[in-house]
Order: C-alpha cells, then structure tokens, then sequence
C-alpha cells in the first residue's frame, strides 16, 4: 500500500471565481449586469483549467485548489514576472482583453493584487508541503496551441509530464522513465480511440513553475501534469463520465509514482 499522506496535490487554475475589486477593475459598472458578469465568470472558467479539481482529487492525499482565477494572479508563474503571460494578465489566451482599453497596471496596484491574491496562496502552499515527500500539480490544456502558446495552432498530447528543465529538473532523473510508463499505463483506457492519444514528457512545455520553485526551496519531488482538455470537454461542456474516468486514472497514475520513488 502506498502512504498517499506523502502526496500535495495542487490544482492552481481550477477556479473560475473573481474577487469583487477584480471583477470591478475588469468590467467597470457593468459588473452589476448579471449577464456580463456571468459571461465573464464563464469566459475565465473555461480559459481556465476547467474541472480539474475533480480530475485530480484522490482521497487520502493532501489537496489545495486555489480560490480564485488565473486571471485574478496566475499562482503558477513567478511574483515577478513581468512578461506578457505573466503573473498578471491583460489579455485571455485568444489575445482578447480582459480589461477596458488602455488599461495598466500602477506598481501599487499590481504589489496590492499579489499580496491579496499571490501570497496568500503560496503561504498556504509552503505550509501544506510539510511533511510531504512528493507533489504534483495538475492542469489542463488547450487541445491545440493558441495564440499565445508556444505551438500556436498545433495539435497537443493527449497527457503531458512538467519535470524540469534540464538546467533545473523538478524531479528525480533516475525516476523519469517509470512515472512516464506509469501515466501510458494508467490513462491508456482513457486516451484509446481520442484524438489526442500520446503521453509526452516536457511538451510543449518543460516545467511547472511551482513544481521547480518548491522543489528548488524544499527539495521535494515534484512536477506538473496537463490532461488535454479534448479529452473530457466538447463544446464548453465537460463530456459524460469522462471527468470520473480521468480521476479514476489518476488516483491509478499516483498510486504508481509513489510506489516508483519508494
């Protein structure tokens, strides 16, 4: 039996909530519009990592999904990061704005979003690793890249393994091979048949920023997961029993990684 109380499992994009002052920065007065507010609640879950609380809950493993939206302060980039996908985002992933035009962010104004925001969450993080000899962090993905991804317009793995870059891995090299025999083993039921059938490691991207920044700070094993959305959603809407299928995958998947590491 394998101890799943050495697991944190994070799942930081799964919300597609706003806190009020973000929702007012973003929309103005027509925050009291149900309807727009709706359509942008929905429009950020979906860009989102949708359902991916579900997908990735395993009872017995310590869990901690973030509050709020990736478009409130993406909690898996660095504090600093100033780029244009960075911590605080001006656009969604289809280049559209998420902001009134012109709009940009004071120092005070982003220092204010991160210690609300950030901060907190990654406190909460630090805290939940004690003890804990492994963590993964899961997502979702986009079935093909979109504008503002590294492969703009190509098709995505059906699973993809974070581990690190090869200047900072996250995870032990000598484990590498066997957790991804363990992901074809454990989601080769779910991704038969899919469009998006293979299981990759470091495609199209090679780290999850959270996994290389706890593993560097405490040394834990770590990496990140992206399950290809096309594989549980189709128009908007999660698929039927697809979402149970995943998790129950997972739970399979994890079980084998711990058994792997020892």
């Amino acid at each position: 039996m394998t101890d799943l109380s050495k697991l944190l499992i994070v799942t930081p994009h799964a919300s597609g909530a706003l806190p009020p002052d973000v929702l007012r920065t973003m929309l103005g007065e027509d925050a009291f519009d149900t309807e727009k507010r709706e359509a942008l609640l929905r429009r950020v879950f979906l860009e989102g990592d949708p359902f991916t609380d579900l997908i990735f809950n395993l009872p017995g493993a310590r869990q901690l999904s973030a509050p709020w939206s990736r478009f409130a302060a993406d909690l898996n980039r660095e504090r600093g990061d100033l780029s244009d996908n960075g911590v605080l985002k001006l656009f969604d992933f289809d280049r559209q704005p998420l902001y009134p035009s012109g709009f940009t962010f004071s120092p005070e104004a982003r220092e204010q979003r991160l210690q609300a925001v950030w901060d907190p969450f990654e406190r909460d993080l630090s805290a939940a690793l004690s003890g804990k000899s492994l963590l993964i962090v899961g997502h979702s993905m986009a079935p093909y890249g979109p504008a503002l991804g590294p492969d703009r317009g190509q098709p995505r793995p059906g699973i993809t393994l974070m581990m690190g870059s090869a200047h900072e891995p996250s995870f032990p090299a000598e484990h590498l091979a066997a957790v991804q025999a363990a992901a074809e083993r454990a989601f080769a039921d779910v991704l038969a048949g899919e469009t998006f059938t293979r299981v990759a490691v470091n495609d199209p991207w090679d780290s999850d920023t959270i996994s290389v920044r706890h593993a560097r700070q405490g040394g834990v094993a770590a990496f990140g997961i992206e399950v290809n959305a096309g594989l549980y959603m189709e128009n908007n809407q999660a698929r039927p029993g697809q979402l149970a299928r995943l998790n129950a995958a997972f739970g399979v998947f994890a079980n084998l990684v711990l058994t792997a590491l020892g």
